[in-house]
């Protein structure tokens, strides 16, 4: 088997829709691994009406549920048998073309771990949204850092593709509360040693719609994980220190510039999460200046998102 498309699926408002999309392939050599993680929606009428032999169908007995997400993330891996993978949400949908091009992108690119998927963004009605910013066809795996963090601002674990033998080496994808930079940093482990090819279609699309886990709130579960992927970028940097002179030049200058991009970087985006749940709860500030530093916060951080909290709210009266 070439390819494993894996489904961790929990809503069925989408899922017959996905599944349409991975049974309509130009390319034959594929399974759907489809894992129902205890929903209580019935996900197996959805999977059963399409009656296809190459929809592989599981029910997890506990649901693993948001915050741990990712375990189902790995729970699909252990019933995939491609040599490749991709993990897609629910609700979001492959072009036609998709596994064809990726076969491609294999072809010239077989010794990659990682490949990526140009993606278009579709909203709940399946319509045109907006589009990832262009790739190169190939480029390092500190290049794909760098420019994630400075304007490649849409990226999903569903644009991916992975080698499963490599992704299993690292143990699977990275976990953290809500999946918050999961896919950044598993894709992160999978290209620093050989860098990731893009394919130069479109070939992914990812539904923005008011049940992504985006949207979800849980501002304190998001400021956790957010403080963890600081952490753990640092190691990361920390380790490509060492053997920065085994580097290309071009990468040893992303290093240098993400080293001192780290601290920034990681601000900016705990900033955004607390700006956002300040708007909607003002009192909240109580608790983050109580807590701030379990969450890797300042006071300054606090009240500068208090006081523009306060000036939209006064715009808005």
């Amino acid at each position: 088997m070439k390819f494993s498309v894996a489904i961790p699926a929990y809503k069925s408002r989408y899922l017959k829709e996905a599944l349409e999309s991975c049974l309509s392939q130009t390319y034959d050599d594929y399974e759907v691994v489809v894992v129902d993680d205890a929903s209580p929606e019935n996900l197996q009428k959805t999977v059963d009406c399409l009656n296809d032999s190459r929809i592989h169908y599981y029910r997890n007995e506990k649901n693993c549920g948001a915050i741990d997400v990712v375990d189902n993330w790995n729970i699909c891996l252990e019933h995939c048998s491609g040599e490749y993978v991709i993990c897609m949400g629910d609700d979001d949908k492959l072009t036609p073309n998709c596994l064809s091009d990726y076969a491609k992108l294999i072809e010239k690119y077989p010794q990659l771990a990682v490949y990526h998927a140009w993606t278009e963004i579709i909203d709940e009605n399946s319509k045109f949204k907006d589009m990832q910013q262009p790739r190169p066809e190939y480029e390092s795996g500190l290049s794909l850092v760098w420019n994630r963090w400075n304007g490649r601002n849409k990226q999903y674990i569903g644009d991916f593709c992975f080698n499963r033998a490599e992704l299993e080496k690292i143990g699977g994808f990275v976990k953290l509360p809500l999946a918050w930079f999961s896919d950044d940093i598993t894709v992160a482990m999978m290209s620093i040693q050989k860098g990731i090819a893009n394919t130069q279609t479109v070939c992914f699309q990812y539904r923005e719609n008011s049940l992504t886990l985006t949207n979800s709130g849980r501002t304190n579960i998001k400021l956790a994980a957010t403080k963890l992927a600081k952490q753990w970028y640092d190691v990361f940097f920390s380790d490509l220190e060492r053997s920065k002179d085994a580097l290309p030049a071009i990468d040893q200058k992303y290093l240098t510039l993400l080293r001192k991009q780290l601290p920034a970087y990681y601000k900016e985006r705990q900033a955004k999460w607390l700006r956002q749940d300040l708007n909607n709860h003002l009192l909240h500030s109580f608790y983050w200046c109580i807590h701030r530093k379990k969450y890797d916060l300042t006071l300054k951080m606090v009240f500068s998102g208090l006081l523009s909290a306060i000036k939209k709210k006064m715009r808005r009266t």
